[in-house]
């Protein structure tokens, strides 16, 4: 069969499409990634074809991407916006030169739905982040409220996806012209979007917050290349000091004075501190970070097995590999999906939260000390790292998008006509 896989350009969500694609080659499947124009060059070589769509150069994440604030959500959402524009107006040529049966599309990418319903074909929902299926229980991702499903709580959930709708305005009205265009039924957000035969998730249950929604979600943990992140370190890590590892992620690494303050509480601690920047910083800034080594990348699921704590902005991908570790967890969110999986941590007692806001050397001393010396966190994070051990990865996701959607070709492909009357 040949996929067609949907990516958004963002580099941990290409490394998962990437472990996905490689495990459809080895079941015998072809994958062609659709990125927007001027991304393709963002997923790696491999045994598939990349192709691009959209006019001009479509916008990639920007230097303030994730940037927070009113100002920094609505561009962010823009952007979002312009790319699902691009992906939809050249899509449908790409993805019919192509050849491709069916699709699996990111969550965040509502161009999977749109073109998958126009061309007729089946499709599978990925959540390389949080996923998004709707259940009145859960908070939105990306706030770091608790799971509270007593009636106070629902009622904050709708206070929280009505304000999330009206910030997203600009996505639901691209949506609803991109679904015209087509000549589908204007549905309203991402949600609508979603495939109806169900959801990937590299959200495990044992990480997440208990799901009682209607759709079908099959958490599946981290979707890892073989050996991805599990290169030798460039260094030999002090065994007789406690060893803290700090990223904040491909998008946030610039922020040198989250860097700064806790390389100080690390510094109080006499404790080893290493931090990967991600090529986000120059020489003279990671020069003004007081820490045993700092660079840009280093193979971090290494990393993490001779670190004690992982100080995180909160990133899916970087948590679930300290859980894998079983390396407890301080979460500074900043953006995105980053609160909510910050909220999680803190939900399952594998980790602690800060807010990145007048963050002090004070508050991630204290933090560090708790998650250092509490033998719960480790236990925790151990227990959410066992379950990711046996939840199959990308082999077992690879498994599940072919039964589901060969399932649906069998049956009763399409599902229910979506086209303007």
């Amino acid at each position: 069969m040949h996929f067609g896989l949907v990516c958004p350009p963002f580099p941990s969500h290409a490394r998962a499409f990437e472990a996905l694609a490689l495990a459809l080659a080895q079941r015998g499947h072809r994958s062609t990634f659709l990125m927007n124009a001027g991304c393709g060059e963002m997923v790696r070589a491999g045994p598939w074809d990349v192709r691009e769509a959209g006019l001009g150069a479509a916008p990639r994440p920007t230097a303030r991407a994730g940037s927070t604030g009113l100002f920094g959500i609505l561009r962010t959402v823009a952007e979002s916006a312009e790319r699902t524009q691009g992906l939809v107006s050249g899509g449908v040529a790409v993805l019919r030169e192509a050849g491709v049966e069916a699709l699996v599309g990111d969550q965040m990418e509502p161009a999977t739905g749109l073109l998958a319903t126009h061309l007729g074909l089946p499709f599978v929902s990925l959540a390389s982040a949080l996923p998004i299926d709707p259940d009145a229980a859960l908070p939105p991702p990306y706030l770091d409220w608790p799971f509270d499903d007593s009636v106070d709580g629902l009622k904050r959930n709708r206070g929280g996806r009505y304000v999330a709708g009206l910030l997203m305005r600009r996505q639901a009205e691209t949506i609803r012209r991109c679904a015209l265009s087509l000549g589908l039924q204007p549905l309203g957000g991402l949600e609508d979007w979603l495939s109806p035969l169900g959801t990937i998730s590299q959200t495990l249950p044992a990480f997440d917050f208990p799901y009682g929604g209607a759709r079908r979600i099959l958490g599946v943990g981290p979707l890892r290349s073989p050996g991805e992140g599990q290169a030798p370190l460039p260094f030999a890590p002090d065994p007789a000091r406690p060893l803290v590892f700090a990223s904040l992620g491909t998008l946030q690494g610039h922020r040198v004075g989250l860097f700064r303050v806790i390389a100080e509480a690390c510094r109080r601690l006499d404790l080893g501190l290493v931090v990967a920047h991600c090529g986000r910083l120059t020489a003279r800034e990671a020069a003004t970070i007081d820490a045993d080594l700092v660079t840009d990348f280093l193979p971090q699921r290494t990393m993490l097995r001779a670190a004690s704590v992982c100080v995180t902005h909160g990133g899916l991908n970087t948590a679930l590999d300290a859980m894998e570790a079983g390396v407890p967890a301080l979460a500074i969110p900043i953006a995105y999906d980053q609160p909510g999986v910050a909220a999680r941590l803190v939900h399952h007692g594998a980790g602690l939260k800060l807010s990145r806001r007048r963050l002090t050397p004070d508050a991630v001393e204290g933090a560090l000390v708790r998650l250092l010396g509490e033998a719960e966190f480790c236990s925790e994070a151990a227990a959410i790292g066992a379950a990711i051990g046996e939840a199959g990865g990308a082999t077992r996701a690879a498994e599940t998008v072919e039964a589901w959607v060969t399932h649906a070709l069998a049956t009763t492909w399409p599902p229910l006509a979506r086209e303007v009357a």
